[in-house]
């Protein structure tokens, strides 16, 4: 098979079937020496799907905009100190918690390692093929912003951001959002209710959110919309960011 003629070729690249040209071009005549045809194929189909996964994984990866794109759960490190519950983390690694359109909070104080988790969250989720996305709650709100000075700008951010198998909403709550915003994030949580999965990274724990969305009726149904199908994971006080600079 490796000596493929150059109208095969063209046809394979016509079609898209690169990885499989690639495949065929590198396939090791020694290795396969005896092998009936059907088999030979067989491999080959192998290496070029594994190829095209692996494309796929590492472009969900990049347009999932990770603050930390070498996150890891395998790497968490320190994971009893900072008393979290490794069964959790790998339980989540699983993202079954997608399938059951759960979401996630990871709660603790600054430098507790939240941004990192939600990052590694994602980049688990882009290598089970689920399209994900990482954004800060800052960044959320001037993109909004944005968003209602633009004709059709306001149904466009809302499509977009519902659409999300998995969201990550960093930094969430670190502001009082205004009324405008408030009203995004109920119409916005509200799509994304029982369809898909949301994790929150906040230094806020659960009973202080309801003040900072303002007490009002937005707070009450936006509360409503996230804490009763979450997955609450404590990270703690240990600083590890801290402890980075340290160990430099």
């Amino acid at each position: 098979m490796s000596g493929t003629d150059g109208e095969t070729k063209r046809k394979l690249r016509e079609m898209g079937a690169a990885a499989l040209l690639e495949a065929l071009e590198s396939e090791d005549e020694n290795l396969v020496l005896g092998m009936g045809f059907d088999d030979r194929l067989r491999l080959v189909v192998d290496e070029a799907h594994q190829t095209f996964n692996h494309a796929k994984v590492e472009g969900l990866i990049r347009r999932a905009g990770l603050r930390y794109p070498g996150a890891d759960l395998r790497r968490v490190d320190r994971i009893e100190e900072r008393g979290l519950d490794r069964h959790v983390l790998a339980q989540l690694g699983t993202c079954s918690f997608i399938e059951r359109q759960q979401n996630v909070v990871f709660q603790g104080f600054t430098g507790s390692g939240k941004s990192y988790l939600g990052c590694a969250l994602a980049k688990q989720a882009c290598q089970h093929r689920i399209r994900a996305h990482y954004i800060r709650m800052p960044d959320l709100e001037e993109a909004w912003a944005q968003a209602l000075d633009k004709p059709q700008g306001t149904t466009k951010f809302l499509r977009k951001y519902a659409a999300f198998t998995l969201l990550v909403i960093d930094e969430w709550l670190l502001d009082h959002p205004d009324e405008s915003m408030r009203s995004m994030l109920l119409e916005l949580l509200e799509r994304r209710y029982d369809s898909t999965s949301t994790v929150f990274c906040t230094q806020y724990a659960k009973k202080d959110w309801h003040q900072r969305l303002g007490s009002g009726v937005h707070a009450d149904a936006i509360m409503d919309r996230i804490v009763h199908n979450t997955i609450w994971v404590d990270t703690g006080t240990h600083n590890m960011r801290e402890q980075a600079i340290l160990n430099q």
